[in-house]
């Protein structure tokens, strides 16, 4: 049994981010998932609430390594 996580750049921010692939917050940019930081959907979130629309909810392990076994 191992471990993964992906690193690559968040789409908002454009810092190097690690995390789960299976649970990162991402947007769907051309049909592809891209990624979000933490700080990015922190800064999100209140203009999101403002505009009616609910808070991205961050899992809990979302920045962390995934089990191999999660990944299909």
């Amino acid at each position: 049994m191992g471990y993964a996580f992906v690193t690559s750049r968040c789409f908002g921010c454009n810092q190097i981010i690690s995390y789960n692939p299976v649970r990162v917050p991402s947007i769907r940019i051309n049909g592809v998932r891209e990624p979000v930081c933490r700080s990015c959907v922190e800064r999100a979130n209140p203009l999101r609430i403002k505009n009616g629309l609910p808070p991205i909810v961050i899992a809990h392990d979302a920045y962390e390594a995934v089990d191999e076994q999660e990944l299909g």
